[in-house]
């Protein structure tokens, strides 16, 4: 019996730790910091998992420049058999204080980083065992497809975080709706920021789900390369003591070009949102009229990602929502709206063109992306249910909070 309890405590010490940990496993709360915690969730039990050791080491670097009275944390849960999700803090050029996910109380069979109970509590445990006097931050990595909903519980759910829970590179899993993470998120501590570092986040719709629960947030329209972000540069930036610290951190990203191409990025501050979604209303109430029973003609207007196998106008769903705007609206409304919406997009940064899973040419040479064409945000315009998608999409957007400012 000894010797069996003796293996059982040697395979529990096994499982807690990551392979990346460089120091102590003791997991014990830290005193409260002067400065911001920062968490960096993973999700990348699926075909990302690959990247999560560059990421990592690349944290370990920026880490060495945060300054004293900062924390860095990372969630890191990937396709690896004999490794349990973990939790640990990144410090010095180090991983330390690393506990796995049985550490931490979590104790359901199958885990699923998209699962919103096992968000909340490593949320939970994460801000509770390294709490900040000045704010916090979180960073949400992973594959992303902006506001597309679906149920929770099935394999085709979309939005954020996939997790296949097989431990393999596998993409067909459990995603976690945009209102699901809301509310994981209403339960946290209130965020100074959030860093989408997934494709497609900043869309009005997601922005708009997110608007009560973070100050700022950071991200692009369009894909993002699969490396996601330069972690070196854009960790000490996002503990920037400047009010301005999101310049830091887009800056940042905006400087890692992948095959030549860079990244559309863009801050919304969402003190700001009350304010465009009264100026939407109003703009699409004058759209809707000079159209009348029709439907807008979105050909030539800048998207960011196609649904379909095969290129057609008609799986486009996040086009640039200044673009659409700009085309339809008298000028003096257009005018009007894009200045609220410049008090609310702080900062941006342009590109013509992005990496994408898809043949550039094919699915998106139909337009041409300028500096003053693009606002930083996508949104969704409503199409004939007789088209493409569209059918599924008018229906589930339905589901958002945005579409309430879409319909009056």
């Amino acid at each position: 019996m000894k010797k069996l309890l003796m293996m059982l405590c040697t395979l529990a010490a096994f499982a807690a730790c990551s392979s990346d940990d460089d120091g102590g496993n003791d997991g014990r709360p830290a005193t409260m910091t002067d400065g911001r915690t920062v968490l960096v969730y993973m999700a990348a039990e699926n075909s990302l998992s690959p990247h999560v050791a560059n990421s990592l080491q690349q944290m370990k670097a920026g880490s060495r420049l945060i300054g004293n009275g900062n924390t860095l944390l990372v969630y890191v849960d990937r396709s690896e058999p004999t490794e349990l999700p973990w939790l640990a803090r990144i410090s010095d050029g180090k991983v330390t204080d690393s506990v796995s996910i049985a550490d931490m109380g979590i104790s359901k069979q199958n885990e699923y980083a998209s699962d919103p109970q096992v968000m909340e509590d490593v949320m939970k445990y994460a801000y509770g065992h390294y709490p900040a006097k000045r704010d916090y931050g979180l960073v949400l990595w992973g594959h992303s497809t902006g506001w597309l909903i679906d149920p929770d519980s099935i394999a085709t759910t979309r939005a954020y975080g996939v997790d296949n829970g097989q431990n393999s590179r596998s993409n067909v899993g459990r995603w976690m709706n945009l209102p699901t993470l809301a509310r994981v998120l209403g339960k946290q501590p209130h965020l100074k920021f959030i860093l989408a570092d997934c494709c497609n986040f900043m869309c009005i719709e997601s922005l708009y789900e997110l608007r009560s629960v973070a100050d700022y947030i950071i991200g692009s329209p369009a894909e993002i390369p699969s490396v996601g972000a330069p972690y070196q540069t854009v960790v000490p930036a996002m503990f920037g003591a400047a009010d301005d610290f999101y310049r830091g951190v887009a800056d940042g990203y905006y400087a890692q070009q992948v095959s030549g191409r860079t990244l559309p990025l863009s801050v919304f501050r969402t003190s700001e949102m009350t304010a465009v979604a009264q100026a939407t209303r109003s703009v699409l109430t004058g759209i809707r009229s000079s159209l009348g029973s029709g439907y807008a003609d979105l050909t030539g207007l800048i998207h960011y990602y196609n649904t379909g196998a095969v290129f057609s106008t008609e799986y486009n769903m996040f086009y640039d929502a200044g673009d659409f705007v700009r085309k339809y609206a008298q000028e003096a409304a257009y005018q009007a709206w894009r200045q609220a919406l410049e008090r609310a997009v702080v900062y941006k940064k342009f590109a013509a063109t992005w990496n994408t899973d898809k043949t550039w040419a094919a699915f998106y040479a139909d337009f041409t992306a300028t500096e003053d064409r693009y606002h930083g945000v996508s949104m969704y315009v409503p199409q004939d249910n007789g088209k493409g998608s569209y059918a599924r999409y008018n229906q589930v957007i339905r589901q958002m909070q945005w579409y309430a400012v879409l319909k009056e």
